[in-house]
């Protein structure tokens, strides 16, 4: 069941926030509407970590998209492209 409050619950914030914990965060209403959340660190941090996983792996379709629409390269090809861009980096 989820922890909704609202958000002048604050006033009392060392108790409300003793209600979070992770995987519980605290829900907080204005007017009657849902407006802002309150999670625990952990949870915080496994959110980021799922979102930056989901950028690579967004990032590493579209490289197989790429592949299959242009074609792909040859390990060869890819390896003059590295050492180019080492020299270029350190150039």
């Amino acid at each position: 069941m989820p922890n909704i409050q609202p958000v002048s619950e604050l006033r009392n914030y060392s108790s409300l926030l003793e209600t979070v914990t992770p995987g519980s965060p605290v829900y907080l209403t204005k007017n009657g509407h849902g407006a802002y959340a309150i999670v625990h660190i952990e949870d915080q941090e496994e959110t980021e970590k799922m979102k930056a996983a989901l950028r690579y792996m967004c990032e590493m379709n579209k490289g197989i998209r790429a592949g299959e629409e242009e074609g792909w390269l040859s390990i060869d090809q890819v390896r003059a492209h590295m050492k180019e861009r080492r020299h270029a980096v350190q150039g």
